[in-house]
């Protein structure tokens, strides 16, 4: 009875407040989630799960020991794809990470990508700036890949040890100085011997990634795999 009217209600909602495409903004159909079907036909994906020594992984080679890495889709400049990230980290749309996590893990399922993994850890945000936003973009991210592949998910274990500036406008080397040190690992202990999976919004230069993964420097017999939703493409 409840499910019921929740459906009742929401259909009843939707006459008056159209759901919108995030990326487009025309109203959704029945059976569209966050995106419409010719928007998701058109997302400009990477394909590099499907690569070997792809160009994401190519970005970690001797920083940790990495296992597999990539990026859902490319983040370009002027594009309207743009605005799904947008959304994410500034419209308040927590919903719309773990809707792209769902359909991302969804269509790198059968590639064989999240076998092994033992645990997800999405790239943690200062508690201050998580307090500003309201929430962590990229834990609701990993709660969509959660709910896909079953794996379990760490919130807490890696902690952002300072705030920093935005990375937006910085050079490669001033975001390798700004995130250097920034992360710390409690209990490293649960994660010998592991395989974590690090999920992040956006991936630039890498910087913030490999911050996260040297929080895991001194655990042993760990491997760590990368999964962002975008990737930039210049």
């Amino acid at each position: 009875m409840k499910n019921t009217f929740k459906t009742w209600f929401l259909s009843f909602l939707h006459l008056f407040f159209p759901r919108q495409c995030a990326v487009c903004g025309e109203p959704l159909q029945e059976g569209e989630d966050a995106i419409c079907l010719k928007c998701n036909m058109s997302l400009p994906r990477t394909g590099y799960h499907l690569r070997v020594d792809n160009p994401v992984e190519r970005m970690f080679w001797g920083k940790f020991p990495l296992e597999h890495a990539t990026s859902y889709f490319f983040y370009q400049k002027g594009s309207d794809f743009r605005r799904i990230l947008h959304l994410l980290k500034y419209g308040g749309r927590k919903d719309l990470g773990e809707i792209m996590g769902r359909f991302m893990a969804a269509e790198l399922l059968e590639s064989g990508f999240f076998r092994g993994i033992d645990v997800i850890v999405p790239v943690p945000l200062h508690p201050r700036k998580q307090r500003i936003r309201g929430y962590n973009q990229s834990e609701y991210i990993a709660r969509g890949i959660a709910a896909v592949t079953g794996l379990s998910l760490d919130t807490s274990s890696v902690v952002r040890k300072r705030h920093t500036e935005t990375q937006t406008s910085k050079s490669a080397y001033e975001r390798w100085e700004n995130v250097d040190g920034m992360f710390r690992l409690d209990c490293p202990e649960r994660f010998a011997g592991k395989h974590v999976l690090l999920v992040d919004d956006v991936l630039t230069t890498g910087a913030t990634t490999t911050a996260c993964a040297d929080a895991f420097r001194d655990v042993e017999g760990m491997c760590i795999s990368v999964l962002t939703l975008a990737v930039t493409d210049y």
